[in-house]
């Protein structure tokens, strides 16, 4: 059974959470067994919609909101960056040298459902699983795979960096920045923010 999207109500709106390592076939194939559904809250309702938890390209939105309105004459809003995780509280960037930060290490991997937190930066002897979020004021080290959310410099400094052994996770977060991950990159990639974008580091 699809548990990619979440439904919650309230008397304000409607949210779709949709679970950032979903791809969008799946997001797709879910939202058609869904809406049928969705569309019996509304029988005494105009509240809107709103999408949260994955950041869609304009094209995905347009698709998305293309099949809501279609089986619902609703509004539809969709969060941006700024609405995520610890990106809203980024009040202002700087850039501060990441290399002899105060580090914690966890020497495990990270469950599904578990937040990890610290103000240096954090390594992980092992991988994060879809479903957790490590969110560091330094960078984050992951020594297995990255599979779930990692939000380094979070704090606002855009020295930080995500690295891991391998990555299959579908956004990287520095500072008050966000990069979709499209595709596979190779092994122990190396992300940082150069020209006010996050990019791939050569090693």
């Amino acid at each position: 059974m699809l548990n990619n999207i979440r439904i919650k109500q309230t008397t304000k709106e409607i949210t779709l959470s949709i679970n950032i390592q979903a791809d969008n076939t799946q997001i797709i194939q879910e939202l058609q067994e869904k809406l049928p559904k969705l569309k019996e809250f509304y029988q005494n309702s105009n509240v809107p919609i709103r999408v949260t938890g994955k950041l869609f390209t304009e094209a995905e939105r347009k698709i998305i909101e293309k099949m809501i309105v279609e089986e619902i004459n609703v509004d539809v809003k969709f969060d941006e960056p700024s609405d995520f995780l610890g990106l809203h509280a980024i009040k202002k960037t700087f850039e501060v040298e990441t290399e002899i930060s105060e580090t914690r290490y966890i020497y495990n991997s990270i469950r599904s459902g578990t937040k990890e937190e610290y103000v240096g930066s954090i390594v992980i002897c092992g991988d994060v699983n879809s479903g957790a979020e490590i969110v560091a004021g330094g960078n984050i080290i992951v020594l297995g795979t990255l599979r779930g959310v990692a939000h380094a410099g979070a704090n606002g400094n855009n020295k930080a960096i995500v690295a891991a052994n391998t990555i299959e996770t579908t956004q990287i977060r520095i500072s008050n920045l966000v990069k979709e991950i499209t595709e596979k990159e190779g092994r122990c990639p190396i992300f940082g923010i150069k020209n006010e974008t996050i990019e791939l580091l050569e090693n």
